[in-house]
């Protein structure tokens, strides 16, 4: 399902610029030792900083890490030539590496995703998780009153600050859920299930805490673990072919990227898409524009920074998967007609409840709690227990 790509310290792309239009600099995106070929996190940073060369007539230039280790030489081997208008780093784990490579080279611009670093050269770009995982957390509580499921579940990675805001989110978004089903249905409340692996990458894993979820009676799982996140939707789709069922729950929740068009649309409801795409590209646009500023771009709904995937987000991002060679161009139409099948599988009145919810967080009349430490996110589990504290 996943097209891995080998590992390479460096690799060097020309992002071809438009017609006639003569190259005017250089950027460079630094992925973690993740590497493309996600589908979601690293590839998504890549597609935003490639589209953003190409509309601005810049050469890109992309470095992929083999360990943690080479994280500063990476920077530094960079840095130090002088010839980047940017260097962007795509991952919290680069976050120490950069603090150093800043530090040393004053005069170089950075930005690092989903990190903060201390300095007036670097553009610490962050997303708002909290806010788009409510949404899917208000599906999922209300798909799982609808449909008589007990729980709904979420499967995440490593224990850092940045996964606190999906899970803080999603627990607000099934208390949310809860409540309106109790005034709709009169169900009682849908519990969560929940899971830190420890891992971002081991496919087996994932797969083991879904099935784990399915066993409980999960009526949906989220994927907060990038490509380990694969392992839940394999185990969601044998879940199904045992049982004989096409589309309906339980459903798949993808994460970063859209992604429900994985699996051949047959079980991705829906994604919550962190836009690092739109984070990379608004670097790069500020560096070109002559706004480039050090500090904290934090990015929400509001700004398109974040949201739950729609019908266009589909279409878009099965040429993702096209040009990624994870999906073959003869199985869009098909792909397309599941999607829709599964998605009618949800009553109207709950897609316009999870609108409502996302108004409410726009129009700022609903303030979805986050979580940034350890004690942050304890207060969050102590509000929302959800039978799960």
């Amino acid at each position: 399902m996943r097209k891995w790509l080998g590992l390479a310290l460096v690799v060097a792309l020309m992002a071809a610029p438009a017609m006639g239009q003569a190259l005017k600099g250089k950027v460079a995106v630094v992925l973690d030792v993740g590497g493309r070929g996600d589908l979601s996190f690293n590839d998504m940073g890549f597609k935003g900083t490639d589209e953003a060369a190409r509309d601005f007539g810049l050469e890109m230039v992309e470095v992929q890490s083999a360990t943690a280790a080479d994280y500063l030489p990476n920077l530094r081997n960079l840095a130090r030539t002088g010839q980047y208008d940017l260097i962007i780093c795509v991952g919290f784990l680069l976050g120490d590496a950069l603090a150093q490579a800043a530090q040393e080279f004053p005069d170089q611009k950075f930005a690092i995703i989903d990190s903060v670093v201390d300095a007036p050269n670097v553009m610490s770009i962050v997303f708002r998780e909290n806010e788009m995982s409510a949404l899917l957390g208000a599906l999922g509580a209300l798909a799982g009153a609808h449909y008589g499921y007990p729980n709904v579940g979420i499967v995440l990675g490593i224990e850092i600050p940045v996964l606190y805001h999906f899970e803080a989110g999603y627990r607000f978004g099934i208390d949310w859920g809860n409540k309106r089903a109790a005034e709709v249905l009169g169900t009682n409340p849908v519990g969560l299930l929940y899971t830190y692996t420890g891992s971002f990458s081991d496919i087996a894993l994932g797969k083991a805490a879904t099935e784990a979820m399915l066993a409980q009676g999960a009526v949906a799982v989220y994927n907060v673990a990038g490509p380990l996140g694969i392992g839940d939707l394999e185990a969601i789709t044998e879940y199904h072919r045992n049982k004989g069922t096409e589309s309906g729950p339980p459903y798949y929740f993808g994460v970063d990227a859209n992604q429900d068009w994985m699996g051949l649309g047959k079980h991705g409801l829906a994604s919550g898409m962190k836009r690092v795409d739109v984070g990379c590209y608004s670097a790069v646009e500020a560096v070109v524009k002559g706004t480039f500023t050090g500090g904290i771009t934090s990015l929400g709904l509001a700004e398109g920074g974040v949201g739950i995937s729609k019908y266009q987000d589909l279409l878009d991002f099965i040429e993702f998967g096209i040009s990624g060679g994870a999906m073959k161009p003869e199985d869009r139409d098909q792909t397309i007609a599941n999607w829709l099948a599964n998605r009618a599988t949800v009553p109207g009145w709950i897609w316009e409840a999870v609108d409502e919810l996302e108004a409410g967080i726009l129009n700022g009349t609903i303030v979805v709690p986050t979580a940034d430490t350890v004690e942050e996110l304890r207060a969050v589990r102590a509000q929302y227990t959800l039978g799960a504290p």
